[in-house]
């Protein structure tokens, strides 16, 4: 089964478990409003791709994997839009989960959809007790402080913010996660994944910027402008689209370059050089991408 497939699938069975006989049904509809239609599935690709590479000796612990991920990152976008927070209307083209069902729920929502994360990770991970201990506490420290999406979340609140660390925690922990995991989960040492993962996050969120500044709403599907109007970090306003765009250049060799020796290499450095041409929308691509 081809790698998006995989996701969906494994996307599917983990939220019907929450929409199980006794659930609050406004709050299992929210939850599958959150997670589906997704965007790229970009982190959950990145894991099964390192999974891959490092032998994929257990998908279902591998697909349980990025699907946690996926999930963890759903939440994070759910929370992020919070009147709280973002007070976003749209996001993938469609109202966000507070305008759609109200904050009390969206609230839930994210609160669950992280839970079902980690319901989803033991439910697929058990065959492998070591590796699972592993994964749960690579993905705690994704999730959580002090260097996880809780702690991006919260830089927000300070008074000053370090650009590099809030990106790295608001961005960079879940694609840290992604590669991480995706070597733990095919029972690979994964730590000498994190750099890969780190530096791809940073291109993200380079990326993320230069949308925010550069790109009208109905092309990236979420309101845009919105770093200047609630005076975030932004690496565009910063560094200038030109030299956002250069950064972004360097950070992709970079993750190129931080490709461990596997078997796999080959065919995961052209899956990463094809995955970062998405990371912009068409509009901003260079023309021989």
């Amino acid at each position: 089964m081809e790698p998006g497939s995989r996701i969906e699938s494994a996307l599917d069975r983990a939220v019907a478990y929450a929409e199980a006989p006794g659930a609050p049904p406004l709050l299992a509809e929210a939850m599958r409003y959150a997670v589906f239609p997704g965007g790229h599935r970009i982190r959950p690709r990145l894991c099964l791709s390192v999974a891959r590479a490092c032998g994929d000796d257990d998908p279902v612990a591998a697909d349980s994997a990025a699907a946690a991920i996926e999930l963890l990152h759903c939440a994070s976008l759910v929370h992020d839009d919070l009147p709280c927070f973002d007070d976003a209307p749209t996001r993938r083209q469609k109202d966000t989960v507070h305008v759609a069902y109200g904050t009390p729920i969206a609230v839930l929502t994210g609160d669950a959809l992280i839970v079902l994360a980690f319901e989803t990770l033991a439910r697929g991970a058990w065959r492998h007790p070591r590796r699972l201990v592993r994964l749960v506490s690579l993905l705690g420290r994704a999730a959580g402080s002090p260097m996880g999406i809780a702690a991006g979340q919260a830089w927000e609140s300070e008074a000053h913010v370090d650009l590099s660390a809030y990106q790295q925690a608001k961005t960079g922990a879940l694609f840290a996660a992604a590669t991480v995991a995706g070597a733990a989960a095919a029972g690979a040492e994964p730590e000498p994944w994190r750099r890969l993962g780190e530096a791809l996050g940073e291109a993200y969120q380079v990326a993320d910027d230069l949308r925010d500044v550069a790109c009208r709403q109905e092309e990236i599907g979420k309101p845009a402008g919105r770093d200047a109007t609630l005076g975030r970090p932004n690496a565009a306003a910063l560094l200038g689209t030109g030299g956002a765009l250069d950064r972004l250049a360097r950070l992709t060799r970079e993750a190129v370059a931080a490709v461990p020796d596997c078997p796999g290499a080959d065919r995961l450095t052209a899956e990463i050089e094809a995955q970062a041409r998405l990371f912009l929308p068409a509009s901003l691509r260079p023309v021989s991408a």
